[in-house]
């Protein structure tokens, strides 16, 4: 039996400059950070010649190539599993969809089980550049690099997306109590709705590859936010922070009419008008969490209670992806 870990994540600055459409013209920088709620594999052996994979779904076949869920089937070929005597079970703390970068964190968390099983060690930085690869070479999707890297990472990491495709990382540098201060005054709140994020980043997509003057003049803009942040986070200005969270999303929702909506808007500007500082939508945009920075938690728990909005608490996580249980 095999079990690995990967955590899941909130962008904290930058997101959306992580796209190969966007940094292979212009570089990317994302900062991130991972958070104490994890997708699960295990692997277990059978003796029957058949693969039986739970996830949302269920399948058993008899070869890789009879796998319907993508990521297993090019990881699989990937790692060249070629006995398919195997059971792979995933679970996660937070359905899929839900903007936290799922995608990413699930397909580390394969790799890396896949290498334990096959008696590998492997870096964080080659278990990014093979779930990158699988998600956005093989399979095609309109994704970015962030979620793969900070899940392998783990920490408040800094990710700069160089053209030549190389991927530069480094721990964000801030203080005990600036870090604390950050974990204790962001609240997360789930809005109900969930989406893909590959459909939600297609518009994008497609206008950075058009060199869209306005698109990419909003990437820009989100870049050096995403710089700002950094700056202030580094200061312990949690204040110019909480500002540049505004900032953003305001900038985010101009890049597509489907990065918001209604209760949305309601729900984000009862939390500015209830003690929030500063928020955004977590992920590609469309659905999920809507983070908020707060000096008045109290309040705004309880404004937020009673719009019937869910709060999931959380703490950073330092590990990365990782083996948990191997016998």
């Amino acid at each position: 039996m095999i079990i690995t870990r990967s955590p899941l994540r909130i962008s904290v600055g930058g997101g959306g400059t992580d796209l190969p459409s966007y940094y292979r013209e212009h570089s990317g920088l994302v900062i991130a950070a991972a958070i104490d709620k994890y997708v699960y594999i295990s692997l277990h052996p059978m003796f029957e010649q058949q693969i039986f994979i739970r996830y949302s779904g269920l399948e058993r076949v008899q070869s890789i190539e009879e796998i319907q869920h993508p990521i297993v089937r090019e990881a699989l070929r990937l790692m060249k599993i070629s006995q398919p005597y195997l059971q792979i079970t995933s679970i996660a703390d937070i359905p899929a969809g839900t903007g936290l970068g799922s995608s990413g964190s699930f397909t580390t968390a394969l790799l890396k089980a896949l290498h334990a099983l096959k008696k590998n060690l492997v870096h964080p930085q080659e278990l990014a550049e093979q779930a990158c690869h699988i998600e956005i070479d093989l399979l095609k999707e309109p994704v970015g690099k962030q979620d793969q890297y900070i899940a392998a990472y783990g920490g408040i990491t800094c990710f700069r997306f160089l053209p030549n495709n190389q991927v530069e990382a480094w721990p964000l540098n801030i203080d005990t109590d600036t870090l604390y201060n950050l974990e204790d005054n962001l609240l997360m709140f789930y809005t109900g709705y969930s989406r893909s994020a590959s459909t939600v980043l297609h518009e994008q997509d497609v206008k950075s590859k058009q060199n869209d003057k306005e698109m990419i003049a909003n990437l820009h803009f989100i870049k050096d936010v995403g710089r700002e942040s950094k700056a202030a986070l580094e200061a312990g200005d949690l204040e110019r922070f909480a500002e540049l969270m505004n900032i953003h999303w305001e900038y985010k929702k101009q890049r597509s009419a489907c990065m918001s909506n209604n209760h949305v808007d309601q729900w984000y500007q009862l939390a500015r008008d209830n003690g929030a500082l500063g928020g955004k939508l977590i992920g590609a945009g469309g659905g999920g969490f809507l983070i908020f920075y707060a000096d008045d938690k109290v309040r705004l728990r309880r404004a937020m209670r009673e719009a019937g909005l869910q709060e999931v608490r959380f703490r950073f996580d330092f590990e990365g992806t990782k083996l948990i249980a191997q016998s």
